[in-house]
This record gives C-alpha cells, sequence and structure tokens, in this order.
C-alpha cells in the first residue's frame, strides 16, 4: 500500500513538474511564461511606505530582438493612452539612454521597447534601482526598486530558453 502511494505521489510530481517549470519566485519576483505572452516575464510589485504607500510595478521581458520594461505607478496621471515622453533611462549607478521613448499605456503605466542590447541587460542585472527622469516634468521623474534583478534576469533567461 505504501508502495503504491509513493509511486502515485512520484507520478504525479513528474506530470505537474512541468507547469510548474513555467513559473518561478527570486525573492518577490515572479517569473513566468503566460499563455498569453509570446516571451516570458519577469516581475515585481511593491508598496512604498515612504511615498504614501504608493503602488510600483516592473515587468521585464526581452528576445534576441527586443527588451521591453513596463513601469507601473498609481502616482502618476497620464492624459492619453498611446503618448509618447522622453525620459532619460537609468539605473542607480549607470545611466543607460538619454531621451529615451516610453509610450503611455494607461494612465498609471509607461512601456518602453528598446533594440536587444547586452549593455541593458548587464546594467539592468546589476541594478538596485530604475530610474526615469521625464524632460521639464521632476512631478513626474521616478525611481523603482528592483533588488536582485540579476537573479530575476538569470531566471528569465532560464525561462526564455525553456520556454514552450
Amino acid at each position: 500500500m505504501k508502495r503504491l502511494l509513493f509511486a502515485t505521489v512520484l507520478l504525479a510530481g513528474f506530470v505537474s513538474a512541468p507547469a510548474l517549470a513555467q513559473q518561478s519566485k527570486v525573492g518577490d519576483w515572479t517569473v513566468e511564461k503566460r499563455t498569453q505572452d509570446t516571451h516570458c516575464n519577469a516581475s515585481r510589485g511593491y508598496k512604498d511606505k515612504d511615498d504614501e504607500n504608493r503602488e510600483y510595478a516592473v515587468v521585464i521581458t526581452y528576445s534576441k530582438e527586443a527588451i521591453v520594461l513596463v513601469l507601473i505607478y498609481d502616482g502618476w496621471e497620464w492624459d492619453k493612452v498611446g503618448d509618447i515622453l522622453r525620459a532619460d533611462f537609468g539605473t542607480d549607478d549607470k545611466d543607460i539612454m538619454a531621451k529615451a521613448k516610453w509610450e503611455v499605456m494607461d494612465k498609471t503605466t509607461v512601456r518602453g521597447v528598446f533594440e536587444y542590447n547586452q549593455v541593458i541587460m548587464d546594467a539592468l542585472s546589476k541594478a538596485k534601482r530604475i530610474t526615469l527622469d521625464f524632460e521639464d516634468d521632476d512631478d513626474d521623474s521616478i525611481e523603482l526598486q528592483v533588488p536582485r534583478a540579476g537573479e530575476a534576469l538569470a531566471a528569465l533567461k532560464f525561462c526564455e530558453e525553456n520556454r514552450k
């Protein structure tokens, strides 16, 4: 009886293993391949008690053609979906791109799409913060915390290389 139970549990583990491989946690990052997405995503959301408990989120995905960052901050109030904003994009210790293009996705969300560049990936992997400094708009400029980004990007790379 115990052998049958053990074999059943073992078989269930093998059957469910591929499903579990589609999502992993690295600290408070979630790395996953969602069915509606073509590529894997690394995402992290948090509340900042030093900023009126406002919500922040970062989503990173990439392919051999592009790196996509989606940044969400509930303190933003963008007027028009589709607007193109310009902001200096960097990390806590590296300027990545001056006047980078960011598209407004909704009232609290912007998306940057960049040609794949290993220099950008390396800077993100070493970052503790992502910074956006919008032209002539200090109120909307922002720093988003990205602890363990290097580990999350390593898990994202593994997910991307093993996605189905």
